[in-house]
């Protein structure tokens, strides 16, 4: 592997402060090319050479999970015990937050490139997953996300989807049946009754929130968070009615 190994005493969560990109791992793949560099200070994912994500922030990737416990909790109290799917591991934000919440009783993330995962696994993403592949609630599924939503016979009382850049900037072609009618309807499907779907996007989509609609979903709404510069990173949010 091309990247630096954290148990030989390089640090994973401070990667190289160098102005100029430094990759340190690339590979190719059934969906194309993936990979792992180094640019001031933080850790970046690219796909295809499309921009994904890095670890310079990762304050909506929480609020991904955050939102969907706190609408999962009834008139009666907080709920223990919940499932949850999370759909891309990606720098590992968002099943980090997870982890760290007991009321999660089972954590399945749906993750495709085997790079990802074995830079969590082994590699320098494992201090912002803060090793919590190793929780013995979490465990892998490395598939395709669409066709696991479509196919699966699983329910869960929640899914927190994060593959893209949002429902109108997808990273390969296919990934745009999942926010299609019927890509949401295999969501809704997927989620127990009254269950939580929550998708993040680099920007608010409101047809997007008119086809949770238009799917069956109640409690349509979008919740921002603003960035430094451009519009906010958003989580669309709806609940299977």
């Amino acid at each position: 592997m091309a990247y630096p190994d954290p148990a030989a005493g390089t640090p994973a969560a401070t990667p190289p402060t160098d102005d100029s990109p430094v990759v340190l791992d690339r590979r190719d793949g059934p969906y194309g090319e993936v990979v792992l560099r180094a640019h001031g200070g933080r850790y970046e994912i690219i796909a295809n050479g499309c921009f994904l994500m890095d670890t310079s922030d990762g304050r909506s990737e929480r609020l991904l999970v955050d939102v969907a416990l706190a609408a999962l909790d009834s008139p009666g109290g907080p709920r223990e015990g919940l499932r949850l799917l999370i759909g891309g591991l990606g720098v590992g934000f968002s099943l980090a937050r997870a982890a760290a919440e007991p009321r999660w009783g089972e954590i399945a993330v749906v993750e495709r490139e085997t790079a990802v995962i074995d830079w969590h696994r082994s590699g320098p993403l494992a201090a912002h997953s803060a090793n919590a592949l190793d929780d013995p609630r979490v465990h892998v599924v490395q598939d395709d996300l669409v066709g696991y939503v479509r196919d699966s016979g699983t329910r869960f009382d929640a899914l927190c989807l994060d593959i893209d850049n949002g429902p109108d900037w997808t990273v390969t072609e296919n990934n745009g049946t999942l926010y299609s009618p019927s890509g949401l309807l295999a969501c809704r499907e997927r989620l127990e009754p009254a269950g939580v779907l929550a998708v993040w996007s680099a920007q608010p989509s409101a047809d997007f929130e008119a086809a949770l609609r238009d799917a069956g979903f109640a409690d349509v709404h979008t919740i921002e968070v603003p960035v430094t510069r451009g519009v906010p990173d958003v989580v669309h949010v709806g609940v299977k009615a």
